[in-house]
């Protein structure tokens, strides 16, 4: 099932999330219904922020051909060092791009979607990914990371749009 997206600046984006206490079937169903409207939008990731569900659960596929899902339940970065700048969007923003500096690398620990721990190493777009999801988790939206200036401009052309 498609789950329509909230689009910034509404304020359930800045709800944090709280931690899945079990997987069971309401969760699994739930990431099936993220990765179908993440793929539908189309998009590389997608928290349950941003779905109006407000639980640490992500979903991203970075490959070209949707054939990499990673579900990452009640992440966590245990590990990250270097730096990297990366072109971000995000389907909470339509249409607007920015360079936004992140770690280059990355350790995360989570559960995948059968409730079993894992670790995982990321760098570049799977590591940006990772990171951008989980600020959605944290209330943190990346327009967060841009100068002030860039930040009201945005939120001027976004109301301006919604007008």
């Amino acid at each position: 099932m498609i789950l329509p997206i909230l689009h910034y600046p509404d304020k359930r984006l800045r709800t944090k999330a709280v931690a899945v206490p079990v997987v069971d079937d309401a969760i699994k169903t739930l990431v099936s219904d993220m990765f179908e409207t993440m793929y539908e939008a189309p998009g590389i990731g997608l928290a349950a922020t941003q779905v109006d569900h407000h639980i640490r659960l992500i979903v991203i596929d970075t490959s070209e051909d949707k054939s990499q899902p990673l579900c990452l339940i009640n992440p966590e970065i245990i590990e990250k060092d270097g730096e990297l700048e990366w072109d971000e969007g995000c389907l909470s923003v339509p249409n607007y791009y920015e360079c936004v500096t992140r770690a280059n690398h990355i350790k995360v620990k989570a559960l995948n979607e059968k409730g079993e721990e894992f670790e995982l190493e990321a760098e570049e777009i799977l590591g940006v990914c990772i990171q951008h999801e989980i600020d959605h988790l944290d209330g943190i939206l990346f327009v967060d990371h841009l100068s002030k200036l860039k930040q009201r401009r945005l939120l001027e052309k976004t109301r301006k749009a919604q007008k």
